[in-house]
């Protein structure tokens, strides 16, 4: 993503204001951000490609930091690899102030020290993600520090980014409507004999050819619950479920729909109708102002009248950069979390994945999985479409 355009330098494409009242509730005075994700927020949209699949790179690994001092934006940071000058030639970056003589993770976090050393920020509560700061770092900061606290700060952060902005906002529609489009081609393009593993494959090509970047597919075919990539093959009859999540620009959209080799009966109509009547009732209380645990009301009412109560599931979670990002609506899914949102209220930009789950024992896995933005008024769902029973190619 060029944000040459967008970024001026000095001025930061994030909410300062918010970020500093986030910290001052948490008691930071610094940030250390470490993981790729949070740091490409933090540039507005940069990542450095050569590292973008890869973070090993001789006997270290890359480790950029991006430093922040809370109510001073003037000394925002960064510190990256010597290649990256590259992109500081293209105007990538808003800080004014840059370190690129770092090619293992002590020196990029000497000079992360360094830089707090010449600001005069050495001492108060600095906060790193400590799922992203390797050890050997860690003591460099430690030894560096000692006058400072270091502490985990990785939940401000997942709170800065719980507001979708409008350019945000536009990215995760594309995402959303370009995964729904490439699972539908690749039901209506393949039929008998085709194999979980081709499906897959078909799968990459479709969401490659839209733009995104593929990052995985959840298979389910026939009887079988297993949603690994495999040779079991697609025959009449048997119901496919595809769950996608394809990558726009940084931002993740992940859908499930459901497909079927031949007509689909009643029973498969009323079961998927059931799942559907789940992810609709969890979409009626979505509005600003309403505490996030109401989107689960209903739902679960649904689920604990169903002749099928043991083999439903149903959850609702943030989407964004990353899956399960704020809103925390439940502590009871398989991503572990504390439902701080659950009793507060939702706001407009947070962007939610409803998913209501089917193990059916004769006719096999039964999903469909959304995504719902809260808007000003309600709420908006993105690549809407395919719901139904998609026919395979006969």
């Amino acid at each position: 993503m060029d944000i040459t355009s967008e970024n001026e330098l000095g001025r930061p494409p994030f909410d300062a204001t918010r970020l500093d009242r986030l910290m001052e509730e948490a008691d930071l005075d610094v940030l250390l951000v470490t993981s790729k994700h949070a740091i490409q927020y933090l540039l507005g949209g940069y990542r450095y490609f050569f590292y973008d699949y890869m973070d090993a790179h001789g006997l270290s690994r890359y480790l950029p930091f991006f430093v922040y001092v809370r109510g001073r934006i003037d000394l925002a940071a960064y510190v990256g690899s010597p290649m990256e000058v590259y992109e500081q030639e293209h105007g990538k970056f808003w800080v004014s102030s840059l370190s690129f003589d770092n090619m293992t993770t002590k020196r990029s976090a000497a000079s992360a020290a360094e830089h707090l050393r010449a600001a005069g920020r050495t001492g108060g509560r600095i906060g790193v993600e400590v799922g992203f700061l390797p050890v050997d770092a860690y003591r460099v900061l430690e030894a560096a520090l000692p006058d400072a606290a270091i502490v985990d700060a990785t939940f401000t952060l997942e709170l800065l980014r719980a507001i979708k902005s409008p350019r945000e906002l536009g990215i995760l529609r594309a995402a959303s409507e370009k995964v729904i489009d490439s699972i539908l081609a690749v039901f209506a393009g393949h039929g008998p004999g085709v194999t979980k593993r081709a499906l897959v494959d078909a799968l990459r090509r479709e969401e490659q050819a839209r733009g995104l970047t593929f990052e995985y597919a959840l298979v389910t075919m026939g009887r079988s619950f297993n949603r690994a990539p495999s040779d079991q093959v697609w025959q009449k009859g048997d119901v496919l479920a595809l769950d996608s999540g394809g990558n726009e620009r940084g931002y993740i959209g992940d859908l499930c729909r459901m497909g079927v080799l031949g007509e689909p009966d009643r029973e498969l109509e009323d079961l998927l109708g059931e799942v559907e009547a789940i992810q609709q009732a969890a979409r009626r209380p979505i509005r600003p102002g309403a505490l996030g645990r109401e989107i689960y009301v209903e739902p679960e009412a649904l689920v604990a009248r169903s002749a099928h109560r043991e083999a439903l599931s149903f959850v609702a979670h943030g989407m964004g950069i990353v899956s399960h990002e704020a809103p925390w609506l439940t502590d009871r899914c398989s991503v572990p979390y504390p439902a701080y949102h659950a009793g507060r209220p939702l706001e407009a930009g947070m962007v939610i994945s409803i998913e209501t789950t089917l193990l059916h024992p004769r006719r096999g896995f039964i999903k469909l999985e959304d995504t719902v933005a809260v808007t000003a008024e309600a709420w908006e769902a993105y690549g809407d479409h395919g719901r139904g029973w998609n026919r395979g190619l006969a």
